[in-house]
This record gives structure tokens, C-alpha cells and sequence, in this order.
């Protein structure tokens, strides 16, 4: 859908850009209603030689950093619309050419917000998500009625009802604007009024002493958008009540859309003229995405796929804590070693990995951290100050 929405927009509408290549691992012949079937290829080569801006819509972790890899060999930017990416191996590749979350899928519509709420003087404490919709443990059976009704993959269904989803969406934000988690798995209140619900965890993240990533589930009012908790100066508080935004201290700004495919042609735009870069997930990342096991299972069972699958889900974690868990982004076919328990969090001791370029590039990145971690001094108390 993003692909084909995508090359529509840029062809009614952005007569300055052209569509060179359209990058498939489908055989071309089984893409006859594609809307630009003449700028189909199976070959990385062929799109990176006809192009100037690479955009990176597959939602697969895997492929997608070959990709874009390849695209900074050849000096090449990358627009992505692949929070799983970014997520997963995004630190890294940020850190070798210039990448970009698009605006359209709710961090590029947050990192657009933020953009003009601090040219306007806010600060932001919040970086907030609606939810429509909550289940940890969804079944197969209903994930696969939601596909059908929806038009979207049970894959890209059960990672949105499960929580996943906006998991990897906030740290990807949190990262890219230096926020933190209040808890792992955020707080995701339940919330029938915005205001009430932006003020809790606006006071959340002032006892931190740090923004904070996090998301409401809203009942009674429309959810989809995304939000900004703010603080302005105080002399400006007369002004700002009278434009209805209440009396303070915390100022709730929304984006109640975002669309999408029909948004990344904005980010497009933006490289190509030199704007630099919108979100990503920063090369000194503090947050990741952890696997918790949603059932029992046994030494020898397979998870097929982490991110929209039914063994696990995504949940928030600060890296520095958890510096043997395994990103959700790259579990695939995984065998198990040991037992887990629903709940339980999977590290690196628990499964097989398959041989990827992206777990060379999380393996280089967590002994990183680790290394760092050794190497910090350790601080010991005053303890005359203590006895006293």
C-alpha cells in the first residue's frame, strides 16, 4: 500500500521528482497493476545507479539495511519509512550516511510537531502517541478477520494490536530527541480526556528531570494523532491563554492525522534541499525494543517472526539495563535454547540467531555499550559525609 500510494502522489503531484526505479524481490510479472510498472526492478544495482534519493518503505529490517547500505556506498541519501529499521540497526546507520525517518507514520509526524513547537518557544516534555486499540495477546483467529477488514497484512495488524507498533515508533523518538521511558513498556494510560491525561505525564516527566516517550489509549475522543506536552516562559502565559491553550504550565499541542504515504514526499523534498535530517534513531542511542514471550515455550521451538508475530511482542527498554536482550527486529525463524515463561524478556542466551548483516550490526553495538559501561568509573559515596 505505502509503495503504490507513494508513486501516485509523486506522479499527480510532485512534478519536480521523478520516480526513476521501484526496487521488488516479486517477480515483475506478478506486478501488472502496479502504477508504474515500467520503473520496476529486482536489482539494487539498477536502482541505485538511476536514482539520487533512495526511499525505504519495505517494513523489513533485514533487506532494508542492505539497502541502504548499499545506497551510502554510493553516496546516496535514504529516507525511510521503517521504524523497525531505525530501531534496529538505524544507530549504526546513522552513523554512515544521512537517514531519515519520513514524516506520514507517527515519529516523522512527532519530529514535525516538535520542529515547530520549538520555533514557536515551547519545550517539549512529552513526546505522546494516541492508541486506538490494545491487546497484548491477540488470537490468529481475530488478527486474521482485523487483516481482512482493515487491508492491511496480519503481520502489520498483530504489531499494531499488540503494542509493538508504537513501542518501536516512541523509541525511535525518544533516541532521535534524547527522551527517556518513565518504566519499560511505557505507561499507556487509558484516557478519556487529553488534557487531563497530557497533565500526569507531563508531572511524570518533570520528577525525571527529562522528556519523556509514552502514549495515551483514548476513549471518547478520536485517537491516531500524536501530541506534544510543552512548558513556555512564564511571561508568555497571559498570551498563551488567550489563544486556548489553558493556563499552564503544561501546554498540550496535537497533530490529529497523520497519513502516511501522502506525507513522505514532504521529507523528500526536504533532503533534496539540503534540510538534513528529521528523526532518526541517533548513533548514541539509551533506548531499545525488547522481546517478551507471549506463551509458554519449550527448548527447539521456532519463533517464526518477532515484530507482528504470536510468540512475542515489543516492549520499551532503557539499553543500559538490559544489555542482553534481543531487539524484536531480529528474531526470525529463531530457534530456542531454553525454556521461557510468558512475560519473560528473550536475550541472547535463550535463542539461535540466523546470520545477518543486522545482527553483526547489533552484536557490534551492544558490545559497544558494554565496553563503555566497563570502562565508566565507578563512583563510591563520601562516606564521611554519610556517617554524618
Amino acid at each position: 500500500m505505502i509503495s503504490h500510494c507513494f508513486v501516485r502522489l509523486i506522479m499527480q503531484h510532485y512534478k519536480d521528482v521523478t520516480i526513476s526505479r521501484v526496487l521488488t524481490r516479486r517477480k515483475l510479472d506478478e506486478l501488472a497493476g502496479f502504477p508504474l510498472p515500467m520503473a520496476l526492478t529486482n536489482s539494487i544495482d539498477d536502482l541505485i545507479e538511476h536514482s539520487d534519493i533512495i526511499v525505504e518503505c519495505s517494513g523489513d529490517v533485514f533487506y532494508g539495511t542492505e539497502v541502504v547500505e548499499r545506497a551510502f556506498e554510493a553516496g546516496l541519501p535514504v529516507v525511510t519509512v521503517n521504524a523497525e529499521l531505525q530501531v534496529t540497526t538505524g544507530s549504526y546507520l546513522a552513523g554512515q550516511g544521512l537517514i531519515t525517518e519520513a514524516e506520514g507514520d507517527q515519529p516523522g509526524s512527532l519530529a514535525a510537531l516538535h520542529e515547530d513547537a520549538v520555533q514557536m518557544g515551547f519545550t517539549p516534555l512529552v513526546y505522546g502517541n494516541m492508541k486506538g486499540y490494545l491487546n497484548h495477546n491477540p488470537s490468529r483467529e481475530d488478527m486474521a478477520y482485523w487483516s481482512a477488514k482493515q487491508g492491511t497484512s496480519i503481520t502489520q495488524t498483530t504489531s499494531f494490536t499488540d503494542g509493538t507498533k508504537v513501542q518501536i515508533e516512541q523509541v525511535v523518538v525518544g533516541n532521535g530527541f534524547g527522551a527517556t521511558i518513565s518504566r519499560p513498556g511505557l505507561e499507556g494510560l487509558a484516557s478519556t480526556n487529553l488534557d487531563v491525561s497530557a497533565n500526569v505525564l507531563g508531572l511524570i516527566a518533570d520528577g525525571l528531570g527529562q522528556p519523556i516517550v509514552d502514549y495515551v489509549i483514548p476513549s471518547g475522543y478520536s485517537a491516531g494523532g500524536v501530541f506534544l506536552v510543552c512548558r513556555h516562559d512564564e511571561n508568555q502565559a497571559p498570551a498563551i491563554e488567550y489563544f486556548k491553550l489553558g493556563r499552564g504550565p503544561y501546554y498540550v499541542l496535537t497533530r490529529p492525522f497523520h497519513l502516511c504515504s501522502l506525507e513522505v514526499g514532504k521529507t523528500v523534498r526536504r533532503v533534496l534541499a539540503g534540510g538534513g535530517v528529521l528523526l532518526n534513531n541517533s548513533v548514541a542511542p539509551t533506548l531499545g525494543v525488547a522481546a517478551i514471550a507471549k506463551r509458554e515455550m519449550k527448548p527447539g521451538d521456532v519463533i517464526e517472526r518477532g515484530i507482528g508475530g504470536f510468540d512475542v511482542r515489543g516492549e520499551a527498554i532503557r539499553l543500559a539495563d538490559e544489555t542482553d536482550h534481543v531487539p524484536i527486529g531480529l528474531l526470525r525463524h529463531t530457534a530456542l535454547r531454553r525454556a521461557v515463561e510468558p512475560g519473560q524478556m528473550i536475550t541472547f542466551d535463550d535463542v539461535d540467531l540466523l546470520p545477518s548483516r543486522a545482527l553483526d550490526i547489533v552484536v557490534q553495538q551492544r558490545d559497544k555499550l558494554k565496553a563503555k559501561q566497563e570502562a565508566a568509573p565507578v563512583i563510591l559515596p563520601n562516606l564521611r559525609q554519610v556517617a554524618q
